[in-house]
Order: C-alpha cells, then sequence, then structure tokens
C-alpha cells in the first residue's frame, strides 16, 4: 500500500469530517484514529478512506456510525482508586475551605467517573455546595450518562475500585437495584449539568476549581494536547487542579511551567502562584 497516499486520504476524510460536521479529527494521534477507521471500515465492508469519505458526506447516518467508532467509550467508576485516594487525601481539604466550587468533567463518555466524583463529594460534605459540568462531543454517551446507569455485573468491580479508593459506605448506599440494572441515586444528580463541548473546537469553560480529563489527551498529537491544556488554563480558578490519566502527562507541553504535579506519578497538578515584584 502507498504509505503517502494512504495519508493523503485520511487527511482529505478529516478535512471532510470537519467541514461537514464541524467534528476535528485533524490533531488526533493517527495510530490510534487509523485503528478506529479500519475497524469502521470492517465493518462497513468498504474497501478505501476515499469510499469512506464519500460514504459520510451523502449518508449522515453512517456518519453517526463512524462518530462512535472514532469516540472514547471506555470508562468505569473509581478507575484507578489510587487517583481517587489522593483526591480524597490532598485535594480535597483544599478545596473544602473555598465557599463554592465547580468542577468539570472533560470527555465524561458514559458518566461513570461523573457519579464517582459526585460520591467523593458527597462524602466529604461538598456535594451541595459544588456544581459539576459534565461534557463530551458524543450526544450518545450524553445521553447514557444521563439515564445514570449501569448493568448489575459491574457491581463487583466498582464496589471494589470504591473500596480501593478509601470509600466510607458502600457503593451500594448510592444505587437502587431495578431488574438487571443499577441506578445511581437521585440525591447525586442534582449538582450535574451534562452539555455538549468539544475539546478540539470550542473554548474556556468557565473559572474551575477542578478539571478532571482522565484518558482523553492520549488520543490526541502533541498540538491538540497544547491546546486543550491551554484551554484548561484558561478554564480554571487560581490554585485550580487539573486531573489527567496516568499515562498522561504535562510535560513537554507549551503551559507546562503554569503547573505544579502535587504528588510524584499521581497526574494531579495544581496552578502555580507566582509572586508578582513590588
Amino acid at each position: 500500500m502507498d504509505r503517502e497516499a494512504t495519508t493523503i486520504e485520511i487527511d482529505l476524510l478529516l478535512e471532510a469530517i470537519f467541514r461537514k460536521y464541524g467534528y476535528d479529527f485533524r490533531d488526533y494521534a493517527r495510530a490510534s484514529l487509523k485503528r478506529r477507521l479500519r475497524h469502521r471500515m470492517s465493518q462497513e465492508k468498504i474497501q478505501s478512506y476515499s469510499e469512506m469519505q464519500h460514504n459520510l458526506l451523502y449518508n449522515t447516518a453512517f456518519f453517526d456510525r463512524l462518530l462512535e467508532s472514532l469516540s472514547v467509550s471506555v470508562t468505569e467508576m473509581f478507575r484507578d482508586p489510587n487517583v481517587y485516594r489522593i483526591l480524597r487525601e490532598s485535594v480535597i481539604p483544599i478545596l473544602n475551605k473555598r465557599p463554592l466550587l465547580k468542577v468539570w468533567h472533560a470527555g465524561c463518555c458514559t458518566g461513570e467517573e461523573v457519579y464517582s466524583m459526585a460520591i467523593l463529594l458527597h462524602e466529604a460534605d461538598l456535594l451541595n455546595r459544588t456544581q459539576i459540568y459534565a461534557t463530551d462531543f458524543n450526544q450518545k454517551s450524553l445521553n447514557s450518562a444521563k439515564k445514570s446507569c449501569f448493568h448489575k455485573s459491574k457491581i463487583r468491580n466498582f464496589s471494589e475500585n470504591y473500596q480501593h479508593s478509601g470509600g466510607t459506605n458502600s457503593l451500594l448506599d448510592y444505587v437502587t437495584m431495578q431488574g438487571d440494572y443499577a441506578y445511581i441515586a437521585d440525591s447525586l444528580k442534582t449538582q450535574i449539568l451534562f452539555t455538549d463541548h468539544n475539546l478540539a473546537t470550542d473554548w474556556a469553560f468557565g473559572e474551575m476549581d477542578l478539571i478532571f480529563c482522565r484518558n482523553v489527551l492520549i488520543y490526541f498529537n502533541k498540538t491538540l494536547q497544547s491546546r486543550v491544556v491551554k484551554l484548561f488554563q484558561e478554564s480554571l480558578a487560581p490554585a485550580g487542579f487539573i486531573c489527567l490519566g496516568h499515562k498522561e502527562t504535562l510535560e513537554f507541553l507549551d503551559s507546562e511551567d503554569k503547573f505544579k504535579e502535587i504528588e510524584s506519578n499521581s497526574r494531579i497538578y495544581k496552578v502555580k502562584q507566582y509572586q508578582v515584584n513590588q
């Protein structure tokens, strides 16, 4: 296969997506993107990226299926429990000193980690004075998150994550069982606003005390990573925090010097405070 020709085909495909639908995947990491595109090609029995481009330009239903393939949909409650332990021990005590809090879950997927954060804030007696904004570009994922339920087969894993994160109760205290599904308690949902936001094209999202964006930047190239971190910087309140995934880092990005990791390899960063010379 002609590698240069393939690169051109993919470039044109991504440009077509952006110009036709407004979704910008042009600065997504190519290796991961190509895997997802090839998967959709296999599912649709498409032979080339050019054929895929033709289909998405003239068939919105096809594009909806392609968008699902390009969306990251891997998540679970209290994923990487140690992150939540550090939040409980090192971040929550600082946030507790602030009268009102804003938390942004960027790339919230189907909402499991959003509800994990709501539980953590509830146990710290902070939820009633916190506004949680949960955003994603995928409307299907947002709709799923709003339903606030998960299959009962996941309860054991989620409960183990919760206990390892330092949870003080039982995860079952926060759900209601109905048939094969567990539904998040309504009391945890009152402070959560789910809304559409695209990290690749949209801009600042208000003054946040904590931005939670885990396992999203790994799908972007360095250009888009730097853009998104700048967006986060502009969206943070003074002394705000960013929480990334364990394979992600602010190292080597344009805004690296604006943040300090609060604990080695925690991937939780705080905005640096600078002294102003008089």
